[in-house]
């Protein structure tokens, strides 16, 4: 697979997969494997999608400097990758906490963000908090009330939105982040957990990663093309939170997906990849 090197040497992997003009996808997790966003719902049927391993994830290498796991230097990695593609701007996509990536290289970078695509977004970057009853209120949906799980499930995000969480209780609200808690979420989400680089993970929201005021500004002045995509039902990012992020950017378009989670190509594949598509053209 094709690698390049980080400013300070690591070496770098990338996927690139599918035709037509190239979509640079940053993963979350944070700190997951570039795998688990395959083709994005069958997005690659009209973009070539380069997901970037992240350092320390995938195939990249691990770093010599833990530190550099912190969001705000793995900008130049992306950067590094847009020089080593040969293009003066990028189509972006950041899914998740990568989504946070994908906001400080636009900030630091703007002249080279043709497009920006937010999906289901992180918001530490950007200093968006979300209130726990935003949160209930996403779980809260039909279609989850009726499972045996959502009574426990639910009683545990409470937990969690008034301060008192625990271990357990983040694992019990797994559900409220896919749109269905089927057998093949079930195996996505643990598989989530092996792929992610835990050490990592600590890092990447260290203390000074992010300066919110300073990316909301930039983003004020941000005039291209933004696409901020929501599920219904994300526990994650909610609807309101979405609405708040998008609001942040002098026009951007905000998408949301009927009885999604947080990944809504698992969801609704060809509603995913044509909305994301469409905004792209």
């Amino acid at each position: 697979m094709p690698t390049f090197p980080a400013p300070d040497g690591t070496l770098l992997a990338y996927h690139a997969s599918g035709s037509g003009a190239p979509l640079v996808c940053l993963p979350g997790g944070p700190m997951q494997d570039s795998a688990y966003l395959g083709d994005l719902g069958g997005l690659d049927a009209g973009r070539t999608l380069i997901r970037l391993d992240l350092r320390g994830t995938g195939a990249s290498a691990v770093p010599e400097d833990p530190a550099s796991y912190r969001c705000d230097r793995q900008v130049e990695d992306v950067e590094a990758l847009r020089v080593h593609l040969g293009l003066d701007a990028v189509d972006l996509l950041g899914h998740s906490a990568g989504a946070n990536l994908a906001a400080l290289y636009t900030a630091r970078y703007p002249e080279r963000v043709a497009r920006l695509v937010l999906l289901t977004p992180g918001t530490a970057a950007v200093g968006l908090d979300t209130s726990g009853e935003e949160r209930l209120a996403a779980a809260r949906r039909p279609w989850r009330e009726r499972e045996p799980w959502f009574g426990p499930a639910y009683a545990a995000l409470g937990e969690l939105a008034a301060g008192r969480g625990s271990a357990e209780a983040f694992q019990a609200i797994a559900p409220f982040f896919h749109g269905t808690w089927d057998e093949a979420a079930q195996e996505r989400h643990a598989e989530g957990h092996r792929q992610r680089n835990g050490e990592a993970a600590g890092a990447y929201a260290g203390e000074g990663a992010f300066e919110p005021a300073a990316t909301r500004a930039a983003f004020a002045e941000f005039g291209r093309p933004v696409l901020v995509v929501a599920g219904e039902g994300d526990a994650n990012t909610p609807v309101p939170t979405a609405t708040a992020y998008a609001e942040l950017f002098p026009e951007a378009e905000l998408a949301v997906l009927a009885g999604a989670g947080h990944f809504p190509w698992h969801d609704d594949a060809k509603w995913l990849a044509t909305t994301v598509d469409a905004f792209l053209r």
